[in-house]
């Protein structure tokens, strides 16, 4: 459940690209959070992943693979597209706090939809949570939303990846519903007026400038200037 070396090799290889456009300015800070995961989390990984059937993969788009969620096919509303406002409501935090898009108007907010036996979402997520410590809580919120797991999952998955520097929501499909999302990861980036600004289905390394460069064209120029203060928890 927890990420593996190879993963953590991912997120550095991620972390890297994203610095090469000035938005990761703390990348010592990252790399040795990262590098306090456990080396045995390969094992609980591959228990995981046996546990679960192997599931066809799909692509939207120009977007990379997706891996469809099994209890995303009930009847989903059409997926919010660029220019529209995202539903608003997310659910509740693991605090029990409800978390509203609105509540971060002004910001940058970037929602990411992940399950942890998905293999492409456990290669996103320390790439997102470098992207956080980057550019801080000042101009960007990133909320990571675990799709149709149970909350032991969750809470064991978070135990064992406790660097990962975002805000935990956890989905049974309805929030998913209303945003259309029938696979895994899926991704919104929002701006700072409340429209989506960018919808990416799926992960590839491959795609990691184009998020980048989108990221860094959304955010204020003297965040891409100056180093933020990482580990700064959201009010």
């Amino acid at each position: 459940m927890a990420l593996s070396t190879r993963y953590r090799a991912d997120a550095a290889v991620v972390a890297l690209a994203l610095a090469s456009f000035g938005l990761i300015a703390m990348w010592p800070a990252f790399a040795a959070g990262q590098s306090s995961l456990r080396s045995t989390d390969r094992a609980a990984i591959e228990q995981v992943a046996s546990a679960q059937t192997a599931a066809p993969t799909a692509t939207s788009g120009s977007s990379a693979t997706a891996t469809p969620d099994s209890k995303s096919k009930r009847a989903s509303r059409a997926a919010p597209q660029r220019g529209d406002i995202p539903p608003d409501f997310l659910g509740l935090d693991r605090d029990g706090r409800p978390v509203k898009v609105s509540d971060y108007r002004g910001k940058l907010v970037v929602i990411s939809f992940w399950a942890s036996w998905c293999g492409p979402c456990r290669r996103e997520l320390p790439m997102l949570s470098a992207l956080q410590a980057g550019v801080g809580y000042e101009h960007l919120q990133v909320i990571a939303v675990n799709l149709n797991e149970p909350r032991r999952d969750l809470d064991a998955f978070l135990k064992l990846n406790p660097s990962l520097e975002m805000r935990h929501i956890r989905d049974g499909g309805t929030v998913a519903r209303h945003y259309g999302v029938t696979a895994v990861p899926n991704l919104f980036v929002i701006d700072q007026r409340g429209a989506i600004a960018q919808v990416h289905r799926g992960y590839s390394p491959k795609q990691l400038q184009q998020f980048a460069e989108q990221i860094a064209a959304l955010l204020p120029p003297e965040t891409l200037k100056r180093p933020t203060a990482a580990g700064k928890q959201a009010q």
